[in-house]
């Protein structure tokens, strides 16, 4: 099991001084997947999202819509390899500079998790 990364602190999870596994895997994947620039893992050129690309974006509505459409894109791969049976991406956006996605994935396993996925605009 891969120690759990947290999308807001994006550092590892602790608890009680040790790390806190991510059990499944699901996690860290849609972390990373979220967090990568699209091409830019040398092993894998479909891995991530383009969501980088709204860091210089205005937090207007469209920016949400962008951020919706570019998760979904970069979750679709869980999907497809079975590890998820759906996601559902919602966006918060409280025009503070940032929006969050708003992530629900049942896995697998029937297994309901829930992520809050920050990301920077103007």
């Amino acid at each position: 099991m891969d120690a759990f990364i947290s999308p807001i602190t994006r550092d590892y999870v602790l608890l009680s001084g040790a790390a806190q596994r991510d059990p499944n895997g699901l996690a860290n994947a849609i972390y990373l997947r979220l967090s990568v620039r699209l091409g830019s893992y040398w092993a894998d050129k479909t891995l991530g999202s383009q969501l980088y690309t709204l860091e210089r974006e205005k937090d207007v509505a469209r920016v949400g819509l962008l951020a919706k459409q570019y998760a979904e894109q970069a979750l679709a791969p869980i999907l497809a390899d079975g590890r998820a049976t759906s996601i559902t991406v919602t966006t918060d956006q409280p025009h503070d500079g940032r929006l969050y996605l708003l992530i629900e994935v049942v896995a697998a396993s029937g297994e309901t998790l829930t992520f809050k996925y920050p990301v920077k605009v103007i």
